[in-house]
């Protein structure tokens, strides 16, 4: 496994950031090994819902979790407001760094993450295939 440190520093996007980052580094099988910061802004959609919601106050990351490749994306974040109450779900573009996010992510290079459209969900979902390019251990 091979991994990479992230800082992203106040005012990027997280998920835009995270994909760019994919794209830079030619992520072909990435996940999220751990996350933390905090946001001044977060947009999530929940369970079963079709739009996100905005929420324009500041929140500490308390966890950030999926799957990272140059076909696409699919991560889920769970925030804590100023009480500690905690919301999570559908990480979606809109969540704006406050001071900082710290992401550690860990690269497989025996798959390929795709993402292609299941006829039973419809949705993209993750479709793992080997990573041909590289020798068998």
């Amino acid at each position: 496994m091979k991994t990479f440190a992230v800082r992203l520093k106040p005012n990027e996007d997280l998920k835009q950031s995270l994909k760019k980052f994919a794209l830079q580094k030619n992520i072909k099988a990435g996940f999220i090994l751990t996350a933390i910061g905090s946001l001044k802004q977060a947009r999530i959609r929940f369970a079963n819902q079709g739009t996100s919601t905005l929420f324009s106050e500041k929140f500490e990351i308390l966890s950030l979790n999926g799957t990272l490749a140059v076909t696409g994306a699919h991560l889920h974040i769970a925030i804590s407001d100023q009480q500690g109450k905690t919301i999570g779900g559908h990480l979606d573009d809109g969540c704006i760094i406050y001071t900082t996010a710290e992401i550690v992510i860990g690269i497989s290079e025996e798959y390929v993450f795709l993402r292609t459209l299941d006829q039973q969900t419809g949705y993209q979902e993750l479709e793992i295939m080997p990573n041909l390019s590289q020798p068998p251990s």
